[in-house]
């Protein structure tokens, strides 16, 4: 298949690459110059383990290639994905649709023979039905059929989720886009990857509704963790006890400083607004942003309270900027308003992240940046983990101790034991586990 990818972002680079490596055609396109300029030269514009790697060996194949010529790419197209940004609009909450619809004329200008044009954007219901509107009236004899495709990657492992997925969701309202949405997912068919058929308008609620639930479930273990802290309860084994039920799952039960990252905050903001507007509001996902927004800073304030309530003059080190391990994505991070809090208090903030600090500097004014977790520590009142990523897993809590002021760690995410750390002379906050309550679980 002959495929053209609008938008070489974050899924439109992931996407165009993996369909390549499965030997389609692939053109990755963008308006900026700059960004395809570096891909052509094997610089990757985000982190994304593995990407490096198949975009090197699918360009050198010639499966893959980059262009900021929508109409030479989009002429000699099968489907043409649209995986623009949709992110959260100004002043109302809604998605940002303007890229999208932009996409959508400019695609209908250039579009030559029976075209499937592919949303691959996460977008509200009803978008297509627009999208197509758009293409018609841009071009009345534009031969296309428009399909939702929701993408389902996490950030940090979306190469394998693009390659094993646990389904993939095709939404038409025109049967001549299967055959031809049936043969771009055909490699995929060895792993028996589920490919659901739907209408266009289920497919795109599909992706919203997954979203929204991941995040409740994300907060309702936060929510279980603070009661936890009251009644001498372990959080973690909570989690373990009702995640080994199989009708509710394991997975998004680990209890922290809130979600973030570039879909769940904008993706729940937008399916609110989405059902307010056709009257039928999602009281659970609205209650779900609004405990989520306010826990962040409420991390802020347990780290004050575990360095004894004043930390005016204090130096604090934060151990993990970006949102989620294993990528350098800052969009909504926890980070960001738990620094903000201990700004706030007249904290000194120094951090340190393995990938993210390059955007972080972007978002985070004011503080320090080190070039490694002790480095980040010395001289420190208190060290908190705000991500897990691996290198904080097997930290030297003798070499922590020699370096900091005060052995405080607050571990926002429940990588550590207290009676470890504590065994070492440090003081230790977690997450929804009292100051000596332990697990007996090994």
């Amino acid at each position: 298949m002959r495929i053209t990818m609008i938008g070489s972002g974050y899924v439109g680079l992931v996407s165009g690459v993996c369909f390549a490596d499965f030997g389609h055609d692939v053109i990755c396109v963008d308006k900026d110059l700059s960004k395809i300029e570096a891909l052509r030269e094997g610089r990757i514009p985000i982190y994304e383990p593995g990407l490096e790697q198949l975009v090197a060996e699918n360009t050198s194949t010639g499966r893959l290639s980059f262009s900021t010529d929508v109409g030479e790419s989009v002429r000699s197209a099968d489907v043409v994905f649209i995986a623009v940004g949709t992110p959260s609009r100004r002043g109302d909450g809604h998605a940002d649709l303007s890229y999208v619809y932009a996409a959508a004329r400019e695609i209908a200008t250039y579009v030559e023979g029976f075209t499937v044009i592919v949303t691959k954007s996460t977008v509200p219901v009803g978008t297509g039905d627009e999208v197509e509107r758009i293409m018609r009236e841009t071009n009345p004899v534009a031969d296309v059929a428009v399909v939702s495709n929701p993408e389902f990657l996490r950030e940090g492992a979306a190469i394998e989720d693009f390659k094993r997925p646990d389904r993939i969701v095709v939404g038409l309202n025109d049967d001549r886009a299967r055959e031809t949405m049936t043969e771009v997912y055909r490699p995929l068919y060895l792993n028996q990857a589920p490919l659901v058929f739907t209408t266009r308008r289920t497919s795109e609620l599909i992706k919203y509704a997954a979203n929204a639930f991941l995040a409740m479930k994300i907060t309702f273990i936060n929510e279980i963790a603070d009661l936890c802290e009251r009644v001498d309860a372990n959080v973690q084994d909570v989690s373990r006890g009702i995640g080994l039920d199989g009708r509710i799952g394991a997975k998004f039960l680990h209890a922290g400083p809130g979600y973030g990252g570039s879909c769940f905050p904008k993706d729940t903001l937008a399916l609110a607004k989405t059902a307010q507007d056709y009257d039928a509001p999602v009281r659970l996902i609205e209650t779900t942003i609004s405990i989520n927004d306010n826990r962040k800073r409420a991390m802020g304030r347990k780290v004050i309270a575990a360095v004894g309530g004043d930390i005016r003059g204090k130096k604090i080190a934060i151990l993990g900027l970006t949102f989620k391990p294993n990528t350098d994505d800052m969009r909504d991070s926890p980070a960001i308003a738990v620094i903000q809090t201990l700004q706030d208090a007249g904290a000194r903030v120094v951090g340190y992240d393995p990938e993210g600090m390059e955007n972080a500097r972007k978002v985070i004014e004011n503080i320090e940046y080190a070039s490694g977790p002790y480095e980040a520590a010395a001289g420190a009142d208190a060290l908190v983990i705000v991500t897990e990523w691996n290198q904080f897993r097997a930290l030297d809590f003798n070499r922590l101790k020699q370096a900091m002021h005060a052995p405080v760690l607050v571990d926002l995410r429940n990588i550590y034991r207290s009676d470890e750390v504590r065994k070492h002379g440090f003081t230790y906050t977690g997450i929804g586990t009292n100051l000596y309550q332990e697990s007996t679980n090994t």
